[in-house]
């Protein structure tokens, strides 16, 4: 077998090099490209083979990974002049590990289709750390069947490769990931900011909120006690009571001249969750508004949820 990697930067160069110590000790040969030769020398040094272009992974390469800064370098790796998808192999899988658009792996998807090769879009999370250590998600998005059969070279790369669903989820995933983050990101440099502007020190804040619910739990965990469910009755914590707490917390941002954008913007929703007569369904009630916005609905089978945190439980 022959493994090809283009894009050897920040994570790409710990993924090739985990590929490398993962598949050639079998005798698998990894080729490498990256728009900077001395890129690979590491690789090259330990047993990588040069290619000179991603068409010359293309021609020779089973398995093809890519970790790019974003969609117009995948497009050039894919499409431009001495692309991927001029040389690909018949039955070749092309792993797409960069945080992508779904659209444009969606249409490259069907040009790959074109050559009956099957491209995957499967972006990582973990950071460089879990680049260099392996301990790595991976979301792919693809053919199911095509993911199974590489999942163990997969496996040299993350410890969490998963498959989401058609092409594309894998991004959706990714972006739900990384946005929910940012979202969070902002929201406690909003509460972290009015707390020590009013006098209590950050690292107490932090340790306070450490020992709350916020901080004992995932945040993504708590989503199966109400939300997945769509079960808000009966409540953890009442919905008026978060209205009453976060008024104070706004309050607070106005006497100490805080912005509180954030805060304002979910106060607005416990204030309508009111309106609506749900002051004594669960607090979490409000992201029902959400999802009536977007024209969704989210109900998952609770025994499902039980089944995927004891899978998590189990997996780490």
């Amino acid at each position: 077998m022959k493994a090809g990697f283009i894009g050897l930067g920040t994570m790409g160069a710990h993924m090739a090099a985990n590929l490398q110590k993962g598949i050639q000790k079998d005798g698998h040969t990894v080729l490498v490209n990256d728009v900077r030769k001395e890129a690979a020398a590491p690789h090259i040094k330990n047993g990588a083979v040069w290619a000179d272009s991603p068409a010359a992974i293309g021609a020779e390469c089973d398995v093809v990974f890519s970790s790019l800064p974003g969609p117009v370098e995948f497009d050039a790796v894919s499409f431009g002049a001495n692309g991927l998808l001029s040389t690909i192999r018949k039955d070749a899988a092309y792993f797409d590990l960069t945080t992508n658009s779904p659209t444009t792996v969606r249409k490259a998807h069907e040009e790959y289709a074109k050559k009956g090769a099957f491209l995957f879009d499967a972006p990582v999370s973990g950071g460089p750390r879990g680049a260099n250590t392996g301990k790595l998600a991976i979301w792919c998005g693809g053919d199911q069947d095509v993911f199974e059969k590489w999942f163990p070279v997969l496996s040299t790369i993350g410890d969490q490769a998963r498959y989401i669903g058609a092409i594309g989820a894998g991004s959706v995933a990714k972006l739900v990931h990384n946005c929910y983050g940012y979202i969070a990101t902002a929201a406690a440099a909003e509460v972290f900011s009015m707390g020590v502007k009013a006098g209590i020190a950050p690292l107490a804040i932090w340790e306070a909120v450490r020992q709350g619910a916020i901080g004992r739990r995932g945040a993504f965990d708590s989503l199966t006690d109400q939300f997945l469910p769509n079960k808000y009755e009966p409540p953890a914590f009442a919905l008026r009571l978060a209205h009453k707490d976060v008024s104070l917390a706004t309050a607070l941002g106005r006497e100490l001249n805080v912005p509180m954008r954030l805060a304002n913007l979910a106060l607005a929703d416990l204030a309508e969750g009111l309106n609506r007569g749900w002051g004594n369904r669960d607090s979490r009630a409000i992201m029902v508004l959400q999802t009536e916005r977007a024209g969704v609905t989210i109900e998952v089978d609770p025994q499902r949820l039980t089944e995927a945190l004891e899978n998590k439980a189990k997996n780490g």
